[in-house]
């Protein structure tokens, strides 16, 4: 079923489970996280990152192929525009077929955001698309640096901005980054800005940044609040780590033969978080 992120994370914030939202950039990535949720009978959300959509996938080639896979399939799937910050591509991206956006204007001061934000807000609306958005922002695993207090989202401000945009999802940052981070570290989570901004927020809260956040982590975050977890770099890493065993047990498999492997190896990750997030047979 191809639906509307809302729908999807309304439910979730009612009964207080997580929906996974995996970034995906191709026909593979997309069929092997909707195969999954379809197995573990969860609702799903296909995130496709701005950078992608300019240099790989265009909105206009990956709408079509996420819809047709998604009217395959039981559960209930969403196409979301992830960290969108050129309203061209928006616009394109809801007339394309998109269900969702979410519009990032974190790059802005507050009331930047909340107008810039507000307009995306009512063009969406208008065209049955929801709109998720973020206040706050997160570092980087590389360059940037790290998450930083001052860059967490305040609870007063949070409830400000939803009243005054009107968003259906909003992403905050309570303590994590984007990328990788590096082998045995694990981020340190401020579960009290959360508990705290969900208080104030009867809207779904989202986390970013969720991949290498350990599972105590997203369990609580998931206790606390959160109803859809953005994980990218996972999902990317199991799938080149996929190709590295292939390649190593047979050099010279067949391209096609060793692409339909790395989908059926790669739905393992997919079932994991959705497992952790709570949301098998929430479909």
């Amino acid at each position: 079923m191809y639906v509307s992120m809302k729908q999807i994370l309304d439910r979730a914030n009612r009964e207080n489970y997580a929906v996974m939202a995996i970034n995906c950039f191709n026909l593979e990535t997309s069929r092997t996280v909707i195969n999954a949720a379809e197995e573990y009978k969860a609702p799903i959300i296909i995130n496709i990152v701005q950078d992608h959509l300019e240099t790989h996938a265009p909105s206009n080639l990956i709408a079509p192929i996420v819809k047709d896979l998604a009217e395959k399939v039981s559960v209930p799937v969403a196409l979301n525009f992830d960290h969108g910050k050129d309203k061209k591509l928006l616009y394109k991206a809801i007339e394309d077929g998109f269900t969702s956006i979410m519009y990032d204007g974190s790059d802005f001061n507050l009331e930047q955001n909340i107008m810039e934000t507000k307009e995306m807000v009512e063009y969406a609306h208008k065209r049955g698309i929801s709109v998720e958005a973020e206040l706050g922002s997160l570092g980087a695993t590389e360059g940037e640096g790290y998450t930083s207090n001052d860059m967490k989202t305040n609870p007063e401000e949070a409830e400000n901005f939803v009243k005054r945009t009107g968003i259906d999802a909003l992403a905050i940052s309570y303590g994590s980054s984007h990328g990788n981070y590096p082998k045995g570290m694990v981020p340190e989570f401020d579960f009290e800005r959360l508990k705290e901004i969900k208080k104030k927020i009867d809207i779904p809260l989202v986390l970013h940044g969720g991949s290498g956040s350990g599972e105590e982590n997203i369990r609580k975050s998931v206790e606390y609040g959160i109803n859809k977890i953005n994980v990218g770099c996972d999902f990317m890493n199991a799938n080149r780590a996929s190709i590295h065993k292939i390649l190593k047990q047979n050099p010279d498999i067949n391209f096609f033969d060793m692409m339909h492997q790395v989908e059926k190896d790669n739905e393992e990750i997919i079932k994991y978080y959705i497992e952790l997030s709570g949301s098998k047979y929430k479909a």
